[in-house]
């Protein structure tokens, strides 16, 4: 039995040049040579996409324990309207994992006892 542990490649991929098509208007433009003091570029007039919260003072998070569902849940919550604005998991995934729950205590409640008595 071999104790070599390394990884070896099955086959080797080979490249593919991609090859890309030109139009027709582009192959019969007329050739311009610009100094590159006349060029011009689009600029770049997008914001930058960002993934966190607005650094907001009015907003707050916190952590509750849902009962029903059994879980926790994270929320980000206005101060001043005590509005919830967002929220991990969903309600619908809430809902979800309460009725299951339920559905699992029920089962467990209607379980009969074991009654190994040993004499």
């Amino acid at each position: 039995m071999s104790t070599d542990f390394s990884i070896r490649p099955v086959g080797i991929p080979a490249p593919v040049q991609i090859v890309a098509a030109s139009s027709v208007a582009a192959n019969e433009a007329v050739q311009t040579d610009l100094p590159v003091s006349q060029t011009v570029a689009a600029a770049d007039t997008s914001a930058p996409v960002r993934n966190d919260l607005p650094n907001h003072e009015n907003i707050s998070r916190q952590v509750v324990f849902d009962q029903a569902a059994a879980s926790f849940v994270f929320q980000v919550v206005n101060d001043r309207t005590d509005a919830v604005v967002n929220q991990f998991p969903d309600e619908a995934m809430l809902r979800r994992r309460a009725y299951f729950h339920a559905l699992d205590m029920k089962s467990e409640s209607s379980r009969p006892l074991s009654t190994d008595v040993s004499a």
